[in-house]
């Protein structure tokens, strides 16, 4: 048996077999770019002119977090595209994005980096990140993303819902022990053995050793006490992107704390804002009105602070249908994002990658609307 130029396998007796044949042929060199690899109608190229329109944007705020002497760092701009995929794609650790960056053409193309370039390590990037973390880049590109949906129309200046999310913090509880409290040096230093049943505690006596700024916090009745954050989002109701998000410490006040908070960054105009029974209580429903927002929460049986002079307009009844989106924006954000159990710790980068994961949920969701409107 021998095989000619196509693959085409010739026996000795004559007769042709078509079975190709399994060869592994190394080219030196390759005349395709990973441009010319991805597919035109790949979903990454809308997301990355929108994301190479805000970065360009922020390109002073960038500057401004360098120094003009001393050795070339990582570009900035790729180190956002990089960490974005990340979102996108739910990977796990800088490590594995790393990994994906040596030999995925499709990230490669996406963060900038061409055939041959070197991919930095886990060290290095996670170190460049964190001057992202300190000079607040998140904010600044989670705007520039909602100007551009501004810009294309997508945003409603009207009508907006929000709502809260608990986000499980980076800890466990046997880090969770008795403030000032020095014990003897655990059994096993990876997984010591700790017995708090019969304790009281709670945030005023204790703290996390693991993440200080995580709180003890119980969703509901019937629901397990864990160490935990509070996400805070405010969407508008046209086509349910975030236009604000910000997370606090897990208090029983905190949802309509942040919710009064992210109201009063809106322009001074009168809105409605739609909520759960969880805002439907005296204190948010008067700052809400005090701030020109007329509060749409939904209704309670008993001691509720709205009445029927809110309740009997058409407009009430399509906030309170239309405020289910945000659960999607949540869900999106904890399965897709991974902000389901957190992977930072400490309250200001926890709320750094909260915002710079609504950024790419926003991406997302305005890719389709452009596809849509196309």
């Amino acid at each position: 048996m021998y095989y000619d130029a196509l693959g085409v396998g010739t026996a000795d007796d004559g007769s042709i077999d078509m079975r190709g044949d399994d060869q592994r042929t190394d080219h030196l060199f390759s005349y395709l770019s990973p441009e010319q690899r991805v597919p035109m109608d790949h979903p990454l190229r809308a997301i990355r002119r929108m994301t190479d329109t805000a970065l360009r944007r922020l390109s002073r705020q960038l500057e401004a977090l360098y120094a003009t002497t001393g050795r070339p760092s990582v570009p900035p701009e790729k180190l956002l595209r990089a960490l974005l995929l990340q979102v996108l794609y739910s990977v796990r650790s800088e490590r594995q994005l790393m990994e994906q960056l040596e030999y995925n053409l499709l990230f490669r193309w996406f963060v900038g980096l061409g055939m041959d370039d070197p991919v930095w390590t886990p060290t290095t990037f996670s170190k460049n990140r964190e001057r992202l973390l300190d000079g607040d880049i998140a904010r600044v590109f989670f705007g520039e993303v909602v100007a551009q949906a501004r810009d294309q129309r997508w945003l409603s200046d009207d009508h907006f819902t929000v709502d809260g999310t608990l986000l499980e913090a980076w800890a466990s509880l046997k880090s969770f022990r008795k403030k000032g409290q020095s014990g003897p040096p655990p059994d096993d230093p990876g997984n010591p053995t700790v017995n708090f049943h019969g304790e009281r505690r709670s945030n005023q006596t204790h703290q996390s050793t693991t993440d200080p700024d995580s709180r003890l916090f119980r969703k509901g009745k019937g629901h397990e006490a864990k160490l935990a954050y509070v996400g805070e989002v405010l969407m508008e109701n046209r086509h349910g992107l975030v236009v604000d998000a910000c997370t606090l410490l897990a208090v029983g006040t905190a949802e309509r704390e942040g919710a009064v908070g992210l109201l009063a960054g809106l322009p001074e105009r009168r809105v409605t804002v739609g909520g759960d029974k969880a805002y439907n209580q005296r204190p948010f429903v008067e700052a809400a009105r005090l701030l020109g927002a007329t509060p749409h929460v939904a209704e309670k049986k008993d001691g509720g602070a709205i009445d029927g002079r809110t309740t009997r307009h058409a407009g009430y009844a399509v906030s309170q249908r239309v405020r289910k989106r945000v659960e999607e924006v949540f869900g999106w954000m904890k399965t897709v994002g991974l902000l389901r159990k957190l992977r930072h710790r400490g309250g200001a980068r926890v709320n750094w990658i909260f915002l710079f994961t609504a950024a790419a949920y926003n991406l997302v969701r305005m890719r389709r609307l452009a596809t849509r409107a196309t």
